[in-house]
Parts: C-alpha cells; structure tokens; sequence
C-alpha cells in the first residue's frame, strides 16, 4: 500500500525528517526489503534500529524510529515515540483504505490451508491479497495490511492465538467483515490451558464482526457450531456431517441445541485419486458445482469448504469458487508429494505438527499406494503435562494403521528413535529407499523436518 512519509508522520503522531518520499509496503526484516518498504524497527529480543542501515542500504527510501535519524542515512526518517505503536497506528490507517471485504481465519489446524485456497477463490472476482505464509500473529498481521496492494478488493488476513485475548487484538486491527473458524483442537494448551479455553480465545473472531458480516462456522465441530450464539453477524456453517446449530441467517436463543440439519456449504460424492487428490460434488444454497483439488488429503476437503463458503459470503459465483479451487495450491511443506530419483515418495508436511493434524497426515500417508510407509515424526511442541500421553496416541495410531516410526527429538511415539536431528542421521534411521517406499516427514517448526525433505531429495 502507498503512503507519503507525510501521512505516515501524521498517522504516527511523528516527525519526518528527509523529502516526503512515497512507500510501498513495509518491512521488518532488513532482509526482506525489496526496494521501496518503509523499514519498521522492532525492539524485541534484537533490537530492529540496528538493521536501519542494512534496510536503507538494501532499497528502504523510509524509515521509522525512536532514536532520532541515521546520520548521514540517504532516506527519511520518521521519529516517533514507540515503533511497535506507530507500527500498529499505520495498520489502522492501512484497514481504513481498504474495502468491507476482509476475512479473518482462525482456528487450532487448517489456518493456512484455508487462507492460500480463499485467496486462490477470491481472486476468481477480486483483487485479492493474502498474508504471506503463516504471517498471522501481532507483527504479521499488519504487515499484511500494510502490504495490500493499493487496489486490493478483498484481503485474507490469517489470525493466530497462543492465548485468550490474542485474536480480539488481531481484529481490531483488521477490522473483518467475514470470519472463518476452522476447527478446536488441543493446540498450544500448555499456553491455553484446556481446550475449552482455546474455543474461548478462536471465538474472539466472530465476536468481533459486525453485524452486516458472516460467521463461517465449521459444523462437523462441535465447540464451532457453538460460536453461532457468540456472534452478531449471519451465520454460514460447512461441514461434511449432519449437525445441529442455527442456518444461515436463522436466530436461535442461547443453549438450545436446535434441530440436526445439514451443513450450508457442504461436500457430497467425495473420492481419492491414487496420489491422494479429493474430488467431491459442492453444495451450497447457490447451487452445486464439481470440483477437483489439486491440494492433498482427505482433510483439505473441510479445508476447501469453508473457502468456498467464505467465498460466497464475497459474492462469488460458485462456478468460480469451484474454478479457484481447482488452481489453488498451498503455502511451502503443506502435504506436499515428491518423487525421489529411487522411485519413493516423500509427503512432506513439516511446516508444523500437533495431535490432529498429525492423525490427517498419518491417515494420509496410510491412504498412499506403497509397501513400505514410514512416518518421520518430530516432536509436538507447547502440549504441556498431555505431551507424553499425546504423542504415544500418535504413535499408537500409526502403528495401528501399519506405519513404521522414526522419531526425531523424543521417545515419546515409540518406534525407532534418532539421536539429535541431523537430516543425515535421519536418513540413515530410513535406510535405503526404493520404488514402493513412502514417507512422511511431520513435526512441530523446531523440529526442521523440512531439512530432510531437501537432503532426500538431493537439495
């Protein structure tokens, strides 16, 4: 999004110091700058105004600060009281230039997933804009405000919580008009506490809508469905069960269970090809349309539908929704299927791992042609006093379904266990692979899987 340092003065309550110089953007890390971002110093662990030279160095024409100006820096600076504050005042202005037509995303599995195919069905109508991988906590979601493009129709702004009151912050910065639960699971409960409390804090986002918005609920969970007595907007439910919970637009008083009823956007027919492709019949109160994925996994067909039905709360056509889903693909180590120059297949999906999303993927990887499946498993990170007893029902699961594991970083699964977390040593655990062979790689981020993807696949 363009901004004059003059406006980005006065939004801040700062001081420009320097030619009124046009921004496109903004920017935290001093790597990232790509040429005309105005430069953001966060004081954290590191402080930010350390790297104001390498972000003027690298293209910033801008740049705020609480230090006062660089000397001899050839950009303007912007002083200003606290960077953070002023960081979030321009995040404000950004939302007020853009349209009513913001999706918030949320939920403990499927943020991503569901953010990268919206904005793949958004853009079938609008321009669109989307946070940038998993860009969704205080820092990432003004920077996908920020970075909207002037002329943005529509944005998707992913929304992460490791505690209540998380996402109420988030909101009020992006102000949605649309908002989109994807399920409750026992995410971070060493944050949380229960799980209870992780259905408080994802609920913060419905809370927050207005009430000409639309709550996109997932009715195949429970603790979902119940967000429909929390919100003032339209509801609009997806699911691929039956379930109880107030239709769209349909009041009902707080506490009662109301009637079984099917889910407003929901998948009929729904199959597998032989490298785990869903195809499914879409139904939604608009009108039916086949769609064919090319994301894998029986569990992105949840994932697709409440895309679709965020997307038809945008006024999208189905046959366009059903159009974006088909070119839709996912942000990096997301069910990602590889062919190894043995003839084996790698299902990467290291980006991060918790006890749901880890049962996805080993149903899965039991779903793939092979003789042989193994499941590399890192460590479930932020589970607190469950952690052992979780990781052993993961571990029980795959072996119940016939999956060899190496487990990387803990005992905790069973199974093979590799010591310390080279790729290498991973790779000998794996042995020599073949056509037949096919393995998962799923963990938590501090486990860096991802590194063995690249080592088998001679990166």
């Amino acid at each position: 999004m363009e901004l004059r340092t003059s406006d980005v003065a006065r939004v801040t309550g700062g001081r420009a110091e320097g030619p009124d110089v046009t921004v496109d953007g903004a920017a935290i890390d001093s790597r990232s700058v790509g040429g005309r971002e105005l430069f953001v110093p966060i004081v954290a662990e590191r402080d930010g105004h350390d790297f104001v030279p390498a972000a003027v160095a690298g293209g910033a024409p801008a740049y705020l600060t609480h230090r006062g100006p660089l000397p001899g820096a050839q950009a303007t600076a912007v002083t200003v009281a606290d960077t953070t504050a002023a960081f979030e005042a321009l995040a404000r202005h950004a939302r007020s230039l853009l349209p009513d037509r913001v999706v918030g995303v949320t939920g403990s599995v499927g943020k991503t997933s569901v953010k990268d195919l919206l904005a793949a069905v958004l853009a079938e109508r609008w321009r669109t804009s989307a946070s940038v991988r998993s860009f969704n906590n205080e820092l990432g979601v003004p920077l996908t405000l920020l970075n909207a493009p002037t002329g943005t129709e529509a944005l998707v702004v992913e929304m992460g919580a490791r505690g209540v009151g998380h996402v109420k912050a988030l909101c009020d910065l992006a102000a949605p008009t649309v908002g989109v639960v994807t399920r409750v699971a026992a995410v971070h409960t060493e944050l949380f506490g229960t799980i209870d409390d992780v259905a408080r804090a994802k609920g913060e986002l419905v809370e927050a809508l207005p009430t000409t918005g639309v709550a996109v609920l997932n009715a195949d969970d429970p603790r979902v469905a119940a967000m429909a007595n929390r919100t003032p907007a339209r509801v609009l439910t997806f699911g691929l069960e039956p379930a109880g919970g107030r239709r769209a637009g349909a009041a009902r008083p707080a506490g009662s269970a109301g009637a079984a009823a099917p889910a407003d956007v929901r998948a009929e027919d729904v199959r597998l090809d032989g490298d785990l492709r869903p195809r499914f019949r879409l139904v939604t109160p608009d009108g039916t349309a086949e769609v064919s994925l090319e994301v894998r996994g029986i569990h992105m067909v949840g994932n697709a539908l409440a895309a679709a039905a965020a997307a038809l709360a945008c006024d999208v056509a189905v046959d366009a929704v059903a159009a974006g889903l088909a070119a839709a693909r996912l942000s990096p180590w997301r069910m990602e299927l590889g062919v190894l120059p043995s003839g084996a297949r790698v299902l990467n999906d290291a980006y991060n791992a918790n006890p749901t999303s880890m049962a996805a993927a080993l149903r899965a990887l039991a779903a793939l042609p092979g003789r042989r499946r193994v499941a590399v498993l890192g460590v479930m990170a932020e589970l607190g006093p469950a952690a052992a007893q979780e990781h052993k029902a993961v571990g029980d699961l795959a072996r119940d379904l016939g999956i060899e594991i190496v487990a990387v970083g803990t005992g905790d699964y069973g199974g093979a266990v590799v010591a310390g977390d080279e790729p290498a040593a991973v790779a000998a655990a794996l042995g020599p692979l073949s056509d037949g062979d096919v393995v998962l790689l799923k963990g938590s981020r501090v486990a860096g899987l991802e590194r063995v993807a690249a080592l088998l696949a001679g990166d």
